[in-house]
Order: structure tokens, then sequence, then C-alpha cells
């Protein structure tokens, strides 16, 4: 995964997850629903950057295989 995919998926994360205990410690349901929100667009940011790893790999391994 890209570095900046990492670092954007995991500030998504950590900004979330602090929204979502301000939200419960405030007893604020929108601002927990927005921190849980958040945290799972960080995790789908982390995954559509671990999915574009995974295609660039393969096209580099059909593309050795070719050049062979």
């Amino acid at each position: 995964m890209s570095l900046d995919d990492k670092i954007d998926g995991t500030k998504d994360k950590v900004t979330g997850k602090a929204k979502e205990v301000e939200g419960k410690v405030t007893g604020d349901k929108t601002r927990e629903a927005q921190g849980k929100a958040e945290g799972l667009l960080g995790k789908a940011k982390e995954k559509f950057g671990e999915a574009k790893d995974a295609v660039k790999d393969a096209a580099d391994d059909l593309k050795n295989k070719f050049d062979k």
C-alpha cells in the first residue's frame, strides 16, 4: 500500500475514533455517528490502497512473464 494511502486511512481512523469517543462522553449521538462513519471511511481507504497494490503486483507479474 502506498504511504499516502496508509497515512490518509490511518488519519481518518484515528480522528474518527476520537470523534466517536467524544460523542459517547458528551452524549452527542450525532458526533458519535460522525466518528464511526469517519473511522469506516479510513478502513475503506486502507482496503482500497491494498487492492490497488494487489492489482499493480498482478500486472507487474504478468508483464514479467511476457518479458521472458
